[in-house]
């Protein structure tokens, strides 16, 4: 039984990152052909389509009054993020250059919305719906941010797409779509069963197997950037998808139904990734740079929380 729920849920996660994969392509193309700025397809993409598959899990955990996955999966594809993904990013490119000054002023604002989630929880010990308002508050700050930002995309995507063409491409939207929810469906109910046979918190399923499998299009987009000389586009995919997963997929999610968890596992993992995130943002802050070593580091630190996470919940 264990192995048949463990296949069906790494199917789900196969067919949750490919619907995903193919919603950001059919959003691009309709956005092509309504004449729609860069700005707004690099808003698509940059802040919002790596992190559809963390919103579909919590929107679908929330509505399965099963949020613990929700919050594990926010933490451990927040940390995996900033940890493995980048990581793996740096020693593909052989470090990574940063010219921008906004790249570290957005690591340093990032450190504190990461933040936030576990202030609140602290505080209220759970993510209430008046949390989730909040959450969703702070996310509207960092749109607005953005927005502010547009007069560097005035430039129109380019239109290569025909009239009778855009039909397909609309029923593959709302084809992906679909199939994307129905995936996250299958992803929580199967992870939820694990977590049982397993004899394992639903938080650390959250933690260490559906953050795995939510993380893959970071990690797709993360690498190609960097090979094709793209690094900054890559850190600023990753430090937006801390952003919105900490923000609007945890906001929506206690919206629908408030988020609770175990509070030690909840603690150890929420710190670690705050110190994570700070550890990054030091890193960007420090130089023009991220060198090897510091890609190795990150990666270790990854090793390291899953030891440290495992053996508290066998204490």
């Amino acid at each position: 039984m264990l192995i048949i729920n463990l296949l069906i849920f790494l199917i789900a996660c196969i067919v949750l990152v490919t619907s995903g994969s193919l919603l950001v392509k059919t959003l691009t193309k309709i956005a092509a052909f309504l004449k729609l700025s860069e700005f707004v397809v690099g808003f698509i993409i940059m802040a919002f389509a790596t992190s559809v598959p963390e919103l579909f899990v919590g929107i679908t955990s929330a509505l399965a009054k099963n949020s613990a996955l929700a919050l594990g999966n926010v933490i451990g594809a927040n940390i995996i993020n900033l940890t493995l993904v980048i990581g793996i990013a740096i020693l593909l490119g052989r470090g990574i250059k940063i010219e921008s000054k906004k790249t570290k002023t957005d690591a340093l604002y990032m450190v504190f919305i990461a933040a936030l989630p576990m202030i609140l929880m602290i505080i209220g010990g759970s993510l209430s719906r008046l949390d989730g308002i909040i959450l969703l508050a702070a996310f509207a700050l960092y749109a607005g941010r953005i927005l502010r930002q547009r007069r560097l995309f005035k430039k129109e995507i380019e239109d290569n797409i025909k009239r009778k063409d855009i039909i397909l491409t609309t029923i593959l939207f709302v084809f992906s779509l679909a199939l994307l929810f129905l995936s996250a469906r299958f992803v929580v109910g199967y992870a939820t069963l694990l977590s049982i046979d397993l004899a394992l918190p639903p938080i650390i399923v959250g933690l260490f197997i559906i953050s795995i499998g939510t993380t893959l299009p970071e990690l797709t987009f993360g690498s190609r950037a960097v090979l094709a000389g793209r690094s900054e586009m890559a850190l600023g995919n990753l430090i937006g998808s801390v952003i919105v997963n900490s923000t609007l997929v945890l906001g929506i999610t206690a919206i629908i139904f408030p988020i609770t968890a175990n509070i030690l596992l909840f603690s150890v993992s929420a710190i670690f990734m705050v110190i994570v995130a700070f550890l990054f943002a030091t890193f960007v802050e420090s130089g023009n740079k991220l060198y090897i070593k510091e890609g190795i580091s990150l990666i270790l630190l990854y090793v390291f929380f899953v030891i440290i996470e495992f053996y508290i919940k066998t204490i």
